[in-house]
């Protein structure tokens, strides 16, 4: 089992089955908006909501806020999400997002993004893999990062080795090929954290 903590070397981090990359600092590479904090703008602007998730037969508060903006509805762990309307700073991290993964060699155009609120260490996500059918198969995730670091788990659903990649203000990081069929991801909860805001810019069919 691997444990160890990978560090932003532009490369794919998964050994097998997958491919993740991961890119520190994207925003600030982008003179025009150098100067914004993403994190309290979108902390302030975003209409934030607390679903309710049941597990076991119990009715259990989610462990964190979300929001779904874009132009699809989209269902998961039997939450259904409404788009709300894009907001222009949501606009601009999208082609921020699509001109990344460009680079890293995949042209996709997002029509969705999910949203969540860390408030503090305790909130979390438990292992789960995006692989609903409204994405299709294989599909590209860009996810951004702003707020305080967390540590971004990765566990094979064969062999249960794991990946923990560190996601620190201001990363991006990109899922595709066969990532969601054979990867569950998670963030787990962890001591002393201040918030932190994750974006996960998707294409729902």
């Amino acid at each position: 089992m691997n444990n160890d903590i990978f560090d932003d070397n532009n490369t794919n981090l998964l050994p097998f089955d997958g491919e993740v990359y991961l890119i520190s600092g994207f925003v600030q590479n982008s003179q025009n908006n150098r100067q914004n904090n993403y994190f309290e703008i979108l902390k302030n602007e975003i209409t934030w909501e607390q679903n309710h998730i049941t597990l076991y037969g119990k009715t259990h508060l989610v462990p964190r806020l979300t929001a779904w903006y874009g132009a699809k509805s989209y269902t998961y762990s039997k939450i259904v999400n409404h788009p709300k309307l894009w907001t222009q700073s949501l606009l601009i991290l999208k082609k921020l997002a699509e001109e990344n993964c460009s680079k890293l060699g995949y042209q996709v155009e997002f029509n969705s993004v999910l949203i969540n609120y860390y408030r503090d260490g305790n909130d979390s996500m438990s292992y789960h893999s995006d692989d609903e059918k409204e994405l299709g198969i294989n599909p590209v995730i860009a996810s951004i990062s702003f707020g305080d670091s967390r540590i971004f788990g990765f566990k094979h659903q064969q062999t249960k080795q794991t990946i923990k990649i560190e996601l620190e203000d201001n990363s991006f990081v990109l899922m595709a090929g066969d990532t969601q069929t054979h990867w569950q991801h998670q963030i787990s909860k962890s001591k002393n954290k201040q918030g932190r805001i994750n974006l996960t810019f998707r294409a729902v069919i």
